[in-house]
């Protein structure tokens, strides 16, 4: 069993579904997010927004400067023309701004839970999170109780039930439950607020040891900067 720290133990622990992300990404991830939701928020033009333009463009430029050749992944015996693999198996949200972030406070083989608050960007129906970003969020996290029980696969089915309207900007509580049956791994995830069950996820997966699943291939972070 995991306590409140359990995202970020297990995260440290997840070399072999890819490679860490930066600390850099984890903070620009972060910052991402909340500039779009600012930006989707705005009514008028507004020249901040003109100034933030201007400066992508020379962003850009400098980054693609350090850039992989390739925008594929790198296997472990692909060369270094290819990008790094970075972990999707824990905690995506922490550093891709276009995943939900989500936090377990408990987390085992069998049970798990958690808390997730679904930020602007995610919205649908006015004040409403999109229903496909809840299937999103569903496949995250019962994938990442799966690779830290250490079997895990890739999704067969998933099915979401929309029970109530999920509200963005708002603190909800998410429960696993996760069981081995013939075929591989079901989960059944509940997403709440305020004890209400709004909406649910069957996900049925396969069942492999880390060192089968695909992402086991990945290539090592290089030792030095590309230029």
């Amino acid at each position: 069993m995991v306590d409140g720290s359990a995202s970020s133990a297990v995260s440290a622990a997840g070399g072999r579904f890819g490679e860490p992300p930066l600390q850099q990404t984890v903070a620009a991830a972060g910052a991402m997010r909340r500039l779009a939701g600012q930006l989707l928020a705005l009514e008028h033009p507004n020249p901040v927004v003109d100034e933030m333009l201007a400066r992508f463009a020379d962003w850009e430029r400098r980054l693609g400067a350090d850039a992989p050749l390739e925008a594929t992944p790198r296997l472990e015996d692909g060369g270094r023309n290819g990008r790094v693999y970075l972990n999707h198996a824990f905690d995506v949200g922490a550093f891709n701004p276009c995943f939900p972030e989500y936090r377990f406070e408990q987390l085992d083989a069998e049970t798990a839970s958690g808390r997730v608050t679904f930020d602007l960007v995610f919205e649908g129906p006015p004040g409403l999170v999109h229903g496909g970003f809840l299937g999103v969020f569903f496949d995250c996290v019962t994938q990442h109780q799966s690779c830290a029980a250490g079997l895990a696969g890739r999704t067969r089915s998933l099915l979401v039930t929309y029970r109530r309207p999920t509200p963005i900007l708002t603190e909800l509580d998410f429960d696993i439950t996760r069981a081995q049956a013939e075929r591989g791994i079901v989960s059944t995830a509940r997403l709440l607020h305020d004890g209400e069950v709004l909406c649910t996820g069957e996900v049925a997966t396969a069942s492999m040891p880390p060192e089968k699943v695909s992402a086991n291939r990945f290539g090592r972070r290089s030792e030095e900067p590309r230029r």
